[in-house]
């Protein structure tokens, strides 16, 4: 009986742990996105609707529509030059990034809240305030 439980314990630390590492990735691929600007690596992991807040405007947008947006902010700020992290947690089954959108023509606190949907973290909201 120990040998039975201790299998069952086994095998979930083993599930959790990979749950764990393939959460780890997507939220790697959405800082790597980030990093280099690219709208389409970063949309691959929004939610079908999703949240934006830029410094102008903020809405709830659909996936095309939120590429779009993001795209236009990005080319309108000169291009991302990079996005350093400042925090990453989980609060309440939700994992959220905060760090400094730097762009050529400014600095913007960012916020990212991501979400278990099925077997993938989706992006629900998106934040960008102007330093």
């Amino acid at each position: 009986m120990k040998a039975f439980l201790f299998a069952i314990l086994v095998g979930l630390g083993m599930t959790f742990s990979g749950f764990t590492t393939k959460t780890a990735a997507e939220m790697d691929s959405v800082l790597v996105a980030l990093k280099s600007g690219n709208v389409s690596l970063l949309s691959r992991y929004f939610d079908n609707r999703i949240d934006i807040t830029l410094p102008e405007r903020s809405d709830n947008y659909s996936r095309s529509q939120a590429e779009m947006i993001l795209k236009n902010f990005f080319n309108n700020n000169g291009g991302v030059t990079n996005f350093e992290l400042r925090h990453k947690g989980e609060n309440s089954g939700a994992n959220y990034l905060i760090g400094m959108l730097l762009t050529n023509n400014g600095r913007y606190r960012t916020t990212l809240f991501m979400k278990q949907k099925g077997e993938k973290q989706l992006l629900q909201e998106v934040r960008f305030q102007q330093e």
